[in-house]
């Protein structure tokens, strides 16, 4: 034992002892986790956060100790990469953010340690950070779609579409189908010029189906483009079909590319009794449901008119992020130019910031 080792051990009272335990719980771990690898490291890692948490508040030891912690288990471990400082602060934040061992056990366990850290990262709202823990897991999301579904701001998307589904569906499908609506839909895997019509967002939602899927959210199974639908021996093709398998109905998608006007609720309608009529044949199939899904939307507008609709539809928005015309990218300032400026401090940063940002 070095003298470093020495002085802090006679700082952390009871240090031996904690570290000693630390190191029979690990290889106990290291055996069970080859019938269960993450369940495993999941709880182990919080059960040393956990034990942190403990002697920190109890003992009185300072931050240093995460650092010697570190040093010991590296040394002790040398085949394992998860003793650093800055993951041993992870699990620290990750004991205290979760106090209950059975939601860890049961429900934490299920997604990877990165899934967790991302999520004590990203999200600070309780509330917020274990709806997209049940989303995650639901929807089997990798740690990539986790971050593009945070940042996209989906826990305040969903479910926050004009609808009248209460009233024309009984719950608890009515609550099931209101959740599987957005607004905004995030549209930004698209690239689309600044003038497009509706069959470029048509053709270019196709090409990127796999995307298009991921942001309608799980159970959305692709039916068809145009689907015929033979009515009074006349030909009509709603835009995109569908089949949720959760909701064990179809749903119908109209694209526009402008602002919704009432009149585009009564053609979804027609189209959403004749899906109904021709295609729902299966004893579990629900009522059909309708999106329409415009370019913007007054609010009082989209409810009044789906007021006295009796098929089960919502009205919601999409958003594109159109890359930058080549001409203007030499003109605004990068990362790097604006970070320089404000670390100069003073008036002269403030105002070279608000111009070339636009404020």
């Amino acid at each position: 034992m070095s003298d470093d080792d020495a002085g802090l051990t006679e700082q952390f009272a009871g240090y031996p002892e904690f570290f000693a335990d630390l190191k029979a719980r690990i290889r106990s771990a290291q055996v069970r986790a080859a019938l269960s690898v993450n369940r495993e490291l999941v709880l182990l890692y919080w059960q040393i956060g956990k034990s942190i948490l403990v002697r920190q508040e109890e003992e009185g030891w300072g931050a240093k100790v995460i650092a010697r912690l570190s040093r010991d288990l590296s040394r002790e471990f040398p085949e394992v990469k998860g003793f650093s400082t800055r993951n041993l602060k992870y699990m620290r934040a990750f004991a205290a953010a979760y106090p209950d061992e059975t939601f860890v056990q049961e429900v934490l366990a299920q997604i990877t340690w990165y899934h967790n850290i991302t999520l004590l990262d990203k999200v600070k709202d309780r509330a917020e950070r274990e709806w997209y823990i049940h989303q995650t897991i639901q929807g089997g999301w990798s740690r990539n779609v986790l971050v593009h579904q945070i940042e996209s701001g989906l826990f305040y998307r969903q479910g926050s579409a004009v609808t009248n589904l209460r009233e024309t569906l009984p719950a608890p499908q009515s609550e099931l189908a209101q959740q599987i609506l957005k607004d905004p839909y995030n549209f930004d895997f698209l690239s689309l010029g600044p003038e497009f019509s509706e069959r470029d967002l048509h053709q270019s939602l196709l090409t990127h189906l796999r995307d298009f899927l991921l942001e309608l959210g799980v159970g959305f199974a692709f039916v068809g483009s145009e689907y015929h639908l033979d009515v009074g021996d006349q030909d009509f093709y709603p835009d995109l079909l569908f089949y949720h398998t959760r909701l064990h109905c179809y749903v119908v998608i109209e694209l526009k590319i402008g602002n919704f006007v009432p009149e585009y609720a009564g053609k979804l309608n027609f189209y959403l009794s004749a899906v109904d009529d021709l295609l729902r044949n299966e004893p579990h199939d629900q009522p059909s449901v309708g999106i329409l899904l415009c370019k913007t939307r007054n609010r009082v507008i989209a409810e009044y008119a789906l007021r006295d609709m009796n098929k089960p539809m919502g009205v919601s928005t999409y958003q594109l992020i159109h890359a930058l015309p080549d001409q203007m990218k030499g003109s605004l300032p990068t990362i790097e130019e604006l970070e320089k400026e404000l670390e100069r401090g003073g008036e002269g940063t403030g105002r070279r910031v608000d111009e070339n940002t636009g404020g």
